[in-house]
């Protein structure tokens, strides 16, 4: 089959642990029967990806551009809240909390169930330990300080969101985890067991207790050792307890499945969308801020109901953008929308149907500022009084509405002659 290769057992031996495990037997068979597997390799939404355009060569001289470069990263120490057992020992108020641990992994407290999504403990993303992206804050906790989780949910295996000392620390415990097809190989080969792997396609779902995951379709790729075979499934998931939803986008270009999603599952009472690592030379497989937020919009929609909370960004460098541009990006996104977002220190629980989030743009700190220095605009208080703005002007058009039915039936009136 042209997608798939399995190495030769010389250079088996020779890859790192880290790269993982191929699909065999049953899990390849059933990659194989997927309706979206086809020619050897999984299938995008909406077709192929465009390849970059740029060589290698010109790529390195703009990521290592030495005018651009201090940009990239922050210019102080990462505000990062400490999280303590305080913080999440009693159950959210509103029944839901989100904590946010820094790019894309997050803790979700729904319904009474603990969710931990695309966990990355490690201090680099990368299969070894002495080179590669090195994380720019600390993590909020220790994972052992974490608490027992009920479920872990990986988007796709590529090294900042499925992180091998992350995963072989949380095979030693029950919990269970929910990935896309093919990726319960990687966890197999690191330890967990597999009675314990609920592996979807697109549009399946598991139970775990009183909560229902559904795999749901994301714009990627995947890949974690020397070759690029397609052969396991990329994801982004959809997360619905007994009052609450939430939405994980994983890592994603911006594509029209987004509506198909939110039509089936939503509305979402969060969104976590992919804000950061994008770029021209990889358009298709990440998202700006611009995107993220017409990807949260389409999964409420058309509405800005609910909140997103930008993930992916701010813990690695991974793209030439200015470390800070996501966040200011994702502000703009919402003050031109109406949209609620929030903006958590990494480690900070929030409540999502709060009556407030965080809002305050703390990476302004500790980041270079841009030319003209920070807009004055767009601060916490004025990203409230626009989605409060949006809100109440939502109610008035709902009002007239109300009052013209109230008012006539539609029928015409009747005319005395003369």
């Amino acid at each position: 089959m042209s997608g798939f290769r399995p190495l030769s057992s010389g250079l088996k031996a020779l890859q790192p642990e880290a790269f993982g495990a191929d699909p065999t037997g049953e899990r390849l068979a059933r990659i194989r029967r997927s309706p979206h597997f086809k020619d050897g390799v999984f299938q995008n939404p909406g077709g192929p990806t465009s390849r970059p355009s740029i060589s290698m060569v010109d790529f390195a001289k703009v990521y290592f551009d030495k005018d651009e470069r201090p940009r990239r990263g922050p210019q102080g120490t990462v505000p990062v809240h400490a999280t303590t057992l305080a913080d999440i020992a009693k159950p959210p108020a509103t029944g839901l909390r989100l904590t946010w641990m820094g790019h894309s992994s997050v803790l979700a407290e729904i319904d009474s169930h603990r969710v931990l999504f695309d966990p990355v403990w490690g201090q680099r993303c990368s299969p070894f330990p002495f080179i590669g992206p090195k994380r720019v804050h600390p993590v909020p906790l220790p994972l052992a300080a974490l608490g027992p989780v009920d479920v872990v949910v990986i988007s796709h295996d590529h090294y900042d969101h499925l992180d091998l000392p992350t995963i072989k620390a949380l095979a030693d415990t029950d919990t269970l985890f929910a990935v896309p097809l093919g990726v319960g190989a990687h966890l197999e080969h690191w330890g967990v067991s597999a009675d314990r792997l609920r592996e979807l396609d697109w549009h399946e779902s598991t139970r775990v207790g009183g909560l229902t995951l559904t795999a749901t379709p994301a714009r990627h790729f995947c890949g974690r050792g020397m070759r690029n075979t397609q052969h396991t499934l990329w994801a982004s998931w959809s997360v619905a307890g007994d009052q609450h939803r939430v939405y994980h986008s994983g890592d994603t270009g911006y594509f029209d499945g987004f509506r198909d999603i939110g039509a089936e599952h939503g509305p979402f009472d969060a969104t976590m969308i992919q804000i950061g690592a994008y770029s021209d030379f990889w358009p298709d497989i990440h998202m700006t801020p611009e995107e993220g937020m017409r990807a949260h919009l389409d999964l409420q929609g058309g509405q800005p109901h609910g909140v997103m909370l930008p993930i992916h960004w701010a813990t690695f460098n991974l793209a030439p953008h200015p470390w800070a541009e996501p966040g200011e990006g994702t502000v703009e996104a919402a003050h031109a929308t109406g949209s609620r977002i929030a903006l958590p220190r990494p480690g900070a629980p929030f409540e999502p149907t709060a009556e407030t989030v965080p809002s305050d743009p703390w990476w302004r700190g500790v980041a270079h500022a841009p030319d003209g220095g920070w807009p004055t605009a767009l601060t916490g208080a004025a990203l409230k009084t626009a989605a409060d703005s949006a809100a109440d002007d939502r109610t008035d058009t709902e009002n007239a509405a109300s009052r013209g039915a109230d008012e006539g039936s539609g029928e015409p009136e009747a005319v005395p002659a003369g």
